[in-house]
């Protein structure tokens, strides 16, 4: 099928008002994200059986009749493994498509593989072996080549038959409504901020740190957590995370200091050096005036507490269980990572879950009625926030 390059504002309005009319649209988004904090939208392809376009998002001022179409509630949005696109779309237009078809979540729940990459549903579904040569294009650089073009509108031409697909089976599985929650829930996290002062919980060994350690790291964390967002620069292209780990556990007082950091460079050392010392300072100075009780609490392993590993295993079973209970594979019901999201949302004061206003993975949308009752008969009712 051929596709349309859509260049223009009226042809989008003649692209979208079309799109509405039907059932599902298959979405794809190309974009750019080497150095910045947020994804930059290059291209959007858009499939709705009818209609192939490729919509280019620098060339056209008004993408309302898109953004329109993304917030009709009515209309079935198919993408694949679409958390980075849900991303893209709410930097570019502060909104989240919905509701979501994700063809790959959908994919696991039919037990055809976690995580299964487009090309090989493609290649499953429709017997069709897809060229992914233009993976690594340059999607904000113009003009874009015919190849170029050519691999991205593959990318929605054979999703909505696999949607098609998917659609039926899960239907008939009585799962439906399991595929558009758990996007509904990737999309309440996509649109959670961490706060700048918590932004130290998400550093590497940070439970190296004494309390005096932690107030410095929290306060260069939160600076480069916002230096980040203002500059629109990936956290490490402003300062290493390991720099910053370092910088906070040795106290550092000088620039001189800064400069004996292995594989600290120049140029980051003139750019911020004042900058992180006077946080330093501050932060000691800070430190130095509050008093014990106030102070920042050295931050928590779970493997430190006792009860840990069993507790763990505990877990495992019943998600094992309700997986069975439910046919479908436990890689899908829950992951270690989301049990150790519960368990420090239990057991701990701060949590990076609690801090973003969310619960648990295994206590939200489809799971929760599944989790939750077997979840409070081992660890007791569920702790407030």
């Amino acid at each position: 099928m051929q596709y349309q390059l859509i260049t223009t504002y009226e042809q989008l309005d003649n692209v979208c008002a079309l799109a509405q009319q039907q059932g599902a649209v298959a979405l794809d988004t190309e974009f750019v994200r080497t150095r910045t904090l947020t994804p930059h939208l290059g291209l959007i392809q858009l499939y709705d059986g009818h209609q192939l376009v490729l919509i280019d998002p620098i060339a056209i001022d008004n993408m309302q009749p898109f953004i329109d179409l993304l917030e009709n509630k009515s209309l079935v949005k198919v993408l694949h493994s679409c958390s980075e696109d849900l991303e893209t779309f709410l930097v570019a237009f502060n909104t989240i498509p919905e509701p979501v078809f994700d063809t790959q979540f959908a994919a696991s729940l039919l037990d055809m593989g976690p995580s299964l990459g487009y090309a090989r549903l493609v290649e499953m579904i429709c017997n069709v072996s897809l060229d992914k040569g233009e993976s690594r294009t340059d999607w904000i650089a113009r003009p874009l080549r015919e190849s170029q073009l050519s691999y991205a509108a593959n990318d929605v031409l054979y999703l909505l038959p696999c949607y098609e697909d998917l659609v039926v089976k899960i239907k008939d599985a009585g799962k439906e409504n399991w595929v558009y929650q758990e996007i509904a829930l990737l999309a309440a996290k996509k649109r959670a901020q961490m706060p700048a002062d918590f932004a130290y919980l998400t550093i590497k060994n940070n439970w190296r740190l004494n309390s005096e350690q932690l107030t410095v790291l929290q306060a260069l964390a939160s600076w480069r957590l916002t230096t980040a967002r203002k500059k629109d620069l990936a956290l490490n292209f402003v300062f290493k995370e390991g720099h910053l780990f370092e910088a906070a556990q040795r106290l550092l007082s000088s620039k001189s200091d800064l400069s004996k950091i292995n594989d600290l460079n120049q140029q980051a050392i003139r750019r911020y050096g004042d900058t992180i010392i006077d946080l330093i300072a501050e932060a000691r100075e800070r430190f130095a005036q509050t008093p014990d009780k106030l102070r920042l609490p050295q931050v928590l392993r779970l493997m430190d507490i006792p009860k840990y590993k069993k507790t763990l295993a505990d877990l495992k079973v019943i998600s094992e269980e309700i997986a069975k209970e439910n046919g479908v594979n436990n890689e899908v019901m829950s992951s270690k990572k989301q049990l150790n999201q519960l368990l420090k949302w239990y057991w701990f004061n701060v949590d990076e879950t609690r801090i973003l206003g969310l619960k648990p993975d295994v206590l939200s949308t489809w799971r929760g009625p599944l989790f939750t009752p077997k979840v409070v008969e081992l660890l007791g009712e569920l702790p407030e926030g």
